[in-house]
């Protein structure tokens, strides 16, 4: 049996744990398929979205692998505007970032352990190291959707799913989403233990 004290010394995202979520995840087609009706507005996204030269250059001079969890669900307007900009981002790098996607209901167990301002929100995506250790957590909106939400002054917390999205709102989100992976690869690039393990 286990004891409180070991309970309380386990850390909430421990690498066994998040590594056991990551394997229960889905790619991001195999994600889409569970609902091709509400997947429609997440298609239209990734066809919107495009990384720039420059940012295309950035993502593929990373090093180090990144497994990523997204606490999600496709009925939300907000994942249909950003999981897909994540996902042209690992596109990128196909061979070091890889993502998981998770519903939020169907993992309980994990979205109540990140929570956001006491919420359960979505997308919430969850960087890793390689060897599933806890990196960087953010959600459920980058600061450029904030903005333009705000701007908006919309009243709902979640748009519609297939509300028309901006080029310019979508492109300072992908550059927020970006921003996030370059400072999660740079943490893991200078990362002590991680050096010392692959000698650079």
């Amino acid at each position: 049996m286990t004891s409180l004290a070991t309970i309380a010394q386990e850390p909430l995202l421990s690498a066994a744990y998040l590594k056991s979520k990551f394997e229960a995840g889905l790619d991001y087609a195999r994600y889409l398929a569970g609902d091709p009706a509400k997947a429609e507005p997440w298609k239209r996204i990734h066809q919107q979205a495009k990384l720039n030269d420059a940012q295309r250059a950035l993502v593929a001079s990373f090093t180090r692998r990144m497994p990523i969890i997204v606490s999600t669900g496709i009925w939300c307007g907000d994942c249909a505007q950003q999981c897909p900009l994540l996902e042209r981002i690992a596109e990128a790098k196909a061979a070091l970032i890889t993502i998981r996607y998770l519903d939020r209901d169907a993992h309980s167990d994990l979205s109540s352990r990140i929570r956001i301002c006491g919420g359960l929100r979505v997308p919430t995506v969850i960087f890793m190291a390689e060897d599933f250790e806890f990196v960087s957590l953010l959600g459920d909106r980058t600061l450029s959707r904030y903005r333009a939400v705000a701007a908006r002054q919309l009243g709902p917390s979640c748009p519609l799913p297939g509300a028309p999205v901006a080029q310019n709102e979508l492109d300072a989100a992908l550059q927020d989403w970006l921003n996030e992976f370059e400072r999660v690869q740079l943490l893991l690039r200078l990362s002590a233990r991680l050096r010392q393990k692959h000698g650079d």
